[in-house]
């Protein structure tokens, strides 16, 4: 990361916890934040959480975020949640094309666009997740993939004010595996590459790039400091706040 980019960390509870839950660890985390903190962080719980931690937070200067959002404003679209119903919540960030999401639910490219320029159009951050799996590194194809989901995953709406970018590896989430640090500097660096050829060189630097995969108090010192890494997108080390809270502090 460079001084041109605030780290972003960003805690993804997934389908984890239920009210005591998530007011404790929410509760935890709002107070440790300071003035003198060197980061920006979003909590993004399980939609059922959303408004107690966007209670809980507040004046904290931490943000607050939904996993997931539909497309469409609104409509016949029975268990989905529109960006504009998370605005309304409180929450200032989304995440669009999690790779659980793209696994889980079949979402392609065009879906996580579709996502993101909703996200846009109600006043949110997204931030837009791309990566490969296990087969496609094998097969030498993790810059082909990642660079084509990043432009087909990316919206015309798209600015450094509204956007955020998280490489997660697919065989890094939830395994325990995480890149090396050559591997992740690698596809960060071909990444902001791209959006300089796509988007300008001034996009491109001030666009934050964020790792997702097994992020840890362990290796993120050494993650965030390579210079196309802006912060993480961390799952499972979120739901601990002085794991998370650890990783935070590695951003020093």
């Amino acid at each position: 990361m460079t001084e041109a980019r605030r780290p972003l960390i960003a805690g993804n509870w997934k389908m984890n916890g239920l009210v005591a839950d998530g007011l404790a660890l929410a509760g935890d985390l709002a107070g440790r934040m300071g003035g003198d903190v060197a980061f920006d962080m979003v909590l993004c719980p399980p939609f059922t959480l959303i408004s107690k931690v966007v209670g809980m937070v507040a004046a904290s200067g931490i943000a607050v975020g939904g996993q997931d959002c539909h497309g469409a404003e609104k409509g016949a679209h029975t268990g989905d949640t529109s960006a504009w119903m998370l605005k309304d919540l409180g929450c200032s960030h989304v995440i669009v094309g999690h790779s659980e999401r793209r696994t889980d639910h079949g979402e392609t490219d065009e879906t996580v666009r579709a996502k993101a320029e909703a996200a846009h159009q109600a006043g949110l951050t997204a931030i837009v997740c791309i990566g490969e799996t296990l087969a496609e590194r094998k097969a030498g194809r993790t810059l082909e993939i990642t660079k084509t989901q990043l432009l087909d995953s990316l919206p015309a709406t798209a600015t450094v004010a509204n956007t955020v970018i998280a490489y997660e590896p697919v065989w890094a989430i939830g395994t325990g595996v995480v890149a090396t640090p050559d591997q992740a500097q690698e596809v960060h660096a071909a990444l902001r590459a791209e959006l300089a050829a796509a988007r300008g060189l001034a996009t491109a630097g001030a666009m934050r790039i964020l790792y997702g995969g097994s992020m840890n108090p362990k290796n993120a010192r050494e993650l965030l400091a390579l210079a196309d890494i802006d912060g993480g997108l961390i799952g499972g080390a979120s739901l601990e706040a002085d794991v998370f809270w650890a990783v935070a502090e590695s951003c020093h």
